[in-house]
């Protein structure tokens, strides 16, 4: 039956949509995911590179192509032009995927500078297109002492903001330093099986949403605004 608004006056009824299950089944694409792992810290044995290199070969396992940023190098927002090698390097990495894992070093209860100098890197729009929005999204982190959660929670409210499917499990690795043997190789232990969990997870996130992340993420609101109108209200440069 084809709805009626005259008890919604405010509606634009040209851009009101019925959601469509049809429109979420899970399309025929048969490529691997595509997963970008970023890590934030630049220390030579850095135990957040090591965690997202075990969860970069457990990702591999699971059938993902695999990219892993290394963030030497990349300079602070604002202080260099976009069209830095690091900066694009980034960018491209960004756009190629279709999901992503955050890890990061928990420092002063917050994520680290390297690793906020990435997120923030990425772009909230190119023109009226968001590089991030519709992805699928993992966040873990590593501490140097009792388990936190405050870095992952932190992150979680960024993917949010980025219009991110950020997954339910997540990891934190107490202790970091007790957890690699002499060869950089995570021991066994319960981390190490949250960490299998959660790439897990986001495999499945991913091949589940990826077909239909334009559907997901189409919103009422947009369709009213012109292309025009959307980039600039989301261009960071106008602010």
């Amino acid at each position: 039956m084809k709805p009626t608004f005259e008890h919604l006056p405010n509606l634009d009824a040209e851009q009101f949509q019925l959601p469509d299950s049809k429109a979420l089944a899970v399309t025929g694409e048969q490529h691997a995911p595509r997963i970008l792992l970023l890590y934030g810290s630049l220390r030579q044995r850095s135990f957040s590179r090591l965690v997202t290199e075990e969860a970069g070969r457990l990702l591999q396992q699971m059938g993902a192509e695999i990219r892993i940023f290394n963030p030497e190098g990349l300079p602070l927002p604002d202080g260099a032009d976009e069209q830095h090698p690091k900066v694009q390097e980034l960018r491209e990495l960004v756009q190629w995927s279709e999901g992503m894992v955050w890890c990061s070093p928990e420092r002063h209860g917050a994520m680290t500078s390297v690793m906020k100098a990435q997120i923030d890197w990425i772009p909230l729009s190119l023109g009226a297109v968001r590089p991030t929005q519709g992805k699928t999204l993992a966040v873990m982190q590593v501490c140097g002492g009792s388990q936190s959660f405050n870095t992952v929670n932190q992150m979680r409210v960024l993917g949010r903001w980025m219009r991110m499917i950020t997954i339910p499990n997540q990891s934190s690795v107490a202790k970091a330093y007790l957890e690699f043997d002499d060869n950089d190789r995570m021991k066994p232990s319960a981390y190490y099986n949250r960490i299998v969990d959660v790439m897990e997870e986001l495999v499945k996130f991913t091949l589940l949403t990826r077909g239909c992340s334009d559907y997901l993420t189409n919103r009422y609101s947009e369709r009213v605004e012109s292309a025009e109108q959307l980039s600039a209200r989301v261009d960071q440069r106008s602010i």
